[in-house]
């Protein structure tokens, strides 16, 4: 055995350890990890303007591909810190674990947790500028990172310490710098990501000023509202039709937690509640979800009785008939928050289910008191009235559902082929387009881990329809039975029988849009199939390049010249019209077999576009539709394609 002495134990100095492990920091170091050193810098002068310090923040993207960052705050401070014995700048950005993120006498409330945000955007950026404008003067400091003559890795070093530049009338800081190739190997920064975050931080934040400038296109966007929430809610129901016009908008805070809500009923069959804790988004909710929807339920029970609207013999409406069609923004200000989950996005503070509940009913009873807003009441509780009648008729549904699966799997026969292995960790069920693929994949599985289930039409588009209407739908149906998690409000992720849902169509306008409605029903009724990461999407190959000696599969037409090129002189080429014409080893070979095949994961990263995207694809309001479709479809590319095959 080797010894295992106290000289084998390396000490990483500085920033050394982020470039050395990354993934610890940022998670990865693709596009998402690229966006998140940003991000850090972004939310540092977002702490800034959201306790009140300033009011803009301007982005840059420069043609080399650095990116600056520029707020109106306080300034990070330039005075020298009592131990560390350099300035605060310095401090922030060359050491893990430091800000003012951990004082609340600071900031009241910070989306920054660990004080690592900046310190590691330093450690992986080639170089990286500060300049801070504070006490009537401009300071500097510069960083780089290089290898040195023994060839190793310096991360975020200053060439000096901070520099006094000369005078100034403004206050702020403005950050700038490079990612680092060798990091984020090809990868460039996104105007729409960045667009899209900066939207959403607007509405969170109103009043504040968010402007994105591109040096490389021309374009640039500003972002300001001064309604806040209330816009956002707005902007989340564009495409629906609205019951009432404008959305309730309440804040109120106490000693531990500041809220704003802001809620609106369309004529959706589903709700839609988006949540954030510090500007963070809680994707997968938590304690001020549970808090909210406790309160509103509450309330609007209360109010019932009180108004008569209700009568003595009628039983309480339940949370989800008064969420029916809800489209509801909840954002609340805290200090040490808890994160529950995998992705960290689901709040676990229990305090915070107590205060929301509590602010949400004190504000609805202000808001409910008097004569002025009785019409509103009324119309949210019609609304709740006959989503009760639905949902009892969606009761007897599933009851009948139940019944026809329990005399022998009424729904299943003949349809699924299950997998004989019964851990749901290693299981994986296919949905396939159409019988002929269907068989295909029966055969060609490999029936240890894989079931197959066929759908022979196209199942129905649950945002077009209730829950009532969606179960009487008989490949609907199949799907939850093979499931077995239920749907809805009866969902429960701990029964799912595959870990790996896995959509298989054809790769046309058709299969297009089953992987479109099975997806919409997903999010819709099963969302947790989502958020936990257990919905793919199989790629089947679009051509067969092959001569009599070589034969090469082909999944996007990027790649079609060259595969020609590798298979040279005297190749045929056959497109895959759909998954049926491949016979079963084929299918395995290109699609099924874990060690060769491409699956995309479907994940829910951001809730806010997802909600926009269904609505506008799958809604209907076909304007929309049709808007969407000529601002990001790219008519050119069979033209192209035929150019780049030609030569």
């Amino acid at each position: 055995m080797s010894k295992y002495e106290s000289k084998d134990i390396v000490v990483l100095e500085g920033l050394e350890a982020v470039r050395l492990r990354p993934g610890m920091y940022i998670g990865t170091t693709g596009i998402k990890g690229l966006h998140h050193i940003l991000w850090e810098i972004v939310d540092n002068a977002m702490d800034e303007v959201a306790n009140g310090f300033g009011d803009s923040i301007e982005i840059t993207l420069n043609k080399d591909g650095s990116v600056v960052v520029e707020d109106n705050g306080r300034g990070i401070p330039v005075d020298i810190h009592p131990t560390q014995k350099k300035s605060g700048v310095e401090v922030v950005f060359t050491q893990l674990h430091a800000g003012g993120k951990f004082n609340t006498d600071t900031y009241s409330y910070s989306g920054g947790l660990h004080g690592v945000g900046a310190s590691v955007t330093n450690a992986l950026s080639r170089w990286l500028k500060v300049f801070v404008h504070k006490n009537g003067k401009k300071y500097g400091i510069e960083f780089s990172s290089f290898e040195d003559d023994k060839g190793k890795m310096k991360c975020g070093i200053p060439s000096g310490p901070l520099k006094e530049l000369g005078t100034s009338t403004k206050t702020g800081t403005r950050v700038e710098f490079l990612p680092d190739d060798r990091v984020f190997e090809g990868l460039k920064l996104e105007y729409e990501t960045i667009s899209k975050r900066l939207r959403e931080l607007a509405f969170l934040n109103k009043g504040v000023k968010l402007k994105l400038i591109d040096k490389k296109t021309g374009q640039e966007e500003e972002f300001c509202y001064e309604g806040g929430i209330k816009d956002f809610a707005l902007y989340l129901n564009e495409g629906k039709g609205k019951l009432y016009h404008n959305p309730v908008y309440l804040t109120a805070e106490d000693k531990k937690i500041k809220m704003e809500l802001a809620f609106q009923h369309t004529d959706n069959y589903t709700d839609n509640i988006i949540s954030y804790v510090n500007n963070i988004p809680t994707t997968e909710g938590g304690t001020h979800e549970v808090g909210f929807k406790g309160g509103f339920t509450k309330f609007m029970n209360d109010y019932a009785r009180k108004n008569n609207l209700l009568k003595e013999k009628e039983a309480n409406l339940i949370g989800d008939d008064f969420r029916e069609g809800l489209t509801a923004v909840l954002s609340i200000k805290m200090n040490n928050i808890q994160f529950e989950g995998q992705t960290k996005t689901k709040l676990g503070n229990p305090e915070a289910k107590v205060v929301v509940e509590k602010l949400v009913i004190q504000e609805l009873t202000k808001f409910f008191t008097g004569t002025a807003n009785n019409k509103l009441a009324e119309i949210i509780l019609n609304k709740a009235k006959g989503a009760a009648k639905v949902r009892e008729a969606a009761r007897k549904a599933k009851e009948i559902t139940r019944v026809k699966n329990s005399l022998d799997n009424y729904n299943l026969v003949g349809k699924l082929s299950n997998c004989t292995g019964r851990k749901p960790e290693q299981s994986e069920l296919f949905i396939v387009e159409g019988d002929s693929a269907g068989g295909s994949a029966k055969q060609g599985r490999d029936r240890r881990f894989q079931a197959i289930l066929p759908l022979k039409g196209k199942p129905l588009n649950a945002e077009k329809k209730r829950l009532d209407q969606v179960l009487a739908n008989e490949e609907i149906r199949t799907i939850i039975s093979s499931l077995e998690t239920n749907i809805g409000a009866d969902f429960n992720i701990k029964n799912l029988r595959y870990h790996k849902v896995i959509i298989l169509s054809d790769a046309d306008q058709d299969g297009a849009h089953i992987r479109a409605i099975l997806c919409t029903f997903f999010f819709r009724y099963m969302k947790e199939l989502i958020t936990n990461g257990n919905v793919y999407i199989g790629l089947p190959p679009l051509y067969k390049v092959y001569k009599a000696n070589k034969t090469l599969y082909v999944y996007s037409d990027e790649e079609l010249p060259k595969a020609i090129k590798e298979v040279g002189r005297g190749y045929q080429i056959q497109r895959y019209k759909g998954l049926g014409e491949m016979n079963p080893e084929q299918l395995w070979e290109t699609t099924m077999d874990p060690e060769k095949r491409t699956l995309v994961n479907v994940t829910l990263e951001d809730a806010v576009e997802a909600e926009k995207l269904v609505v506008t694809l799958m809604g209907d309001d076909i304007n929309a539709r049709k808007e969407y479709i000529n601002k990001h479809a790219n008519f050119n590319r069979v033209d192209e394609f035929m150019k780049k095959i030609s030569k």
